[in-house]
């Protein structure tokens, strides 16, 4: 859905909130929700779709007759398709992901591969005149970046997905830009990790001459082609999490010049100050699937946990007495769970932002993490539970 905000950005959730691996179970699950949530939050206008396509999901949908059956429920149902969640390649719901949730990497030329099968898809399915976003890794996860060398292979694969995306500007007339999303116990973890990564490296005159070489473009236009089509996936949840003010922060982004393609609007756990108490309040939110990185800050000091185990076991130890956040994306309506509260402050933040300026051309809510919330967050039905979420985005976007 357009909203009447500056800069006439989209919403929409994201269906990485659906289980479903290969493209016929993720089909279903669009032709089961998708109407119905249509229905009651948007009936009398277009709807706008995240999608998320995993690897397999991309190369079946491309290497069939299947996009034409998207196409036509895309048309008769009123939908349309502007941004495609292409983090996760493998499985995402139902088994431990954890860490492997950003394999292959962008060290990796199965990254490259996948993302540039999920532009060519977006390009045939993206309306005339409607900018797409594409959100990514942050690179790779940070143990897994030992050097100079594997900074240079990530640099030069996005460099070639910018080329690509260039490619499809000027060949279907269409343009994607690609998303990167900072996050906890990445290479790219903080926006300020980010702005540095963009200026240093993918700004940089070795940057600019490799996408000239790709594309054709002059010297002199290569800079405005790689900041047209590499940005950041904003994700409100993780910026909280790393205690970062969130209207200074976007501001910082604005400043340096670097687009932001998609904002995702999210919510993690906040604890004011931790006890051995909180521990079994926590345990909960313990699912054994997702990665839960967690942030202390004390005296001013930071301490980062990769995941909620690691911290809980210090915080046994130790006893507590830091402000926490966890990685844990909850529901963006709710500001309390138990003796936890959420970072919805710094969501608030970000939305009153977006009434004031643009911020993001697609603003897309994404809570994955229904299907393994302890069961007293959600009220057991999970069209209802997305219909609330944008019920309560529309609400403080008062649009």
């Amino acid at each position: 859905m357009q909203l009447s905000l500056p800069g006439r950005p989209h919403l929409t959730y994201c269906t990485n909130i659906h289980s479903g691996e290969s493209w016929p179970e993720i089909e279903r699950a669009l032709h089961r929700f998708l109407p119905s949530i249509k229905q009651r939050i948007w009936p009398d206008r277009p709807m706008g779709v995240g999608l998320r396509l995993s690897a397999r999901a991309a190369f079946e949908l491309q290497a069939s007759d299947a996009l034409s059956r998207l196409k036509e429920f895309l048309a008769a149902g009123g939908f349309y398709i502007f941004t495609v969640n292409a983090f996760p390649y493998g499985t995402f719901h139902g088994q431990p992901v954890k860490e492997q949730v950003y394999a292959p990497d962008w060290r990796e030329p199965e990254r490259l591969a996948f993302t540039i099968c999920v532009a060519d898809l977006l390009a045939e399915i993206l309306p005339v005149g409607l900018e797409g976003s594409i959100s990514t890794v942050p690179g790779a996860f940070r143990a897994n970046v030992t050097g100079r060398r594997d900074i240079d292979v990530i640099v030069e694969a996005l460099v070639r997905c910018a080329a690509h995306l260039q490619g499809i500007a000027t060949e279907r007339g269409r343009t994607i830009a690609l998303a990167i999303e900072p996050e906890p116990a990445c290479f790219i973890e903080t926006t300020a990790e980010a702005i540095a990564f963009f200026e240093e490296h993918l700004f940089s005159a070795a940057s600019r001459t490799l996408f000239a070489q790709l594309t054709g473009a002059t010297a002199a236009s290569a800079e405005a082609g790689l900041r047209r089509h590499l940005g950041l996936c904003f994700d409100v949840c993780h910026s909280a999490v790393e205690f970062e003010d969130t209207r200074a922060t976007l501001d910082a982004v604005r400043a340096a010049g670097i687009k932001i393609p998609k904002l995702q609007l999210s919510s993690a756990l906040s604890i004011a100050c931790t006890g051995p108490e909180i521990a079994s309040v926590l345990s909960g939110f313990d699912d054994g699937v997702y990665l839960h990185q967690t942030v202390e800050r004390r005296d001013g000091a930071i301490t980062r946990y990769t995941d909620l185990p690691e911290a809980l076991a210090a915080l046994r130890r130790d006893g507590g007495g830091g402000e926490w956040r966890v990685h844990c994306h909850v529901p963006v309506f709710q500001e309390r769970f138990e003796n936890l509260r959420s970072t919805q402050g710094n969501l608030r933040e970000a939305l009153a932002l977006c009434r004031e300026r643009e911020v993001s051309a697609h603003l897309e809510v994404e809570t994955y993490t229904w299907n393994v919330l302890p069961a007293d967050t959600r009220n057991g039905d999970l069209g209802d539970d997305i219909v609330r979420e944008l019920q309560w985005v529309r609400t403080e976007l008062g649009a």
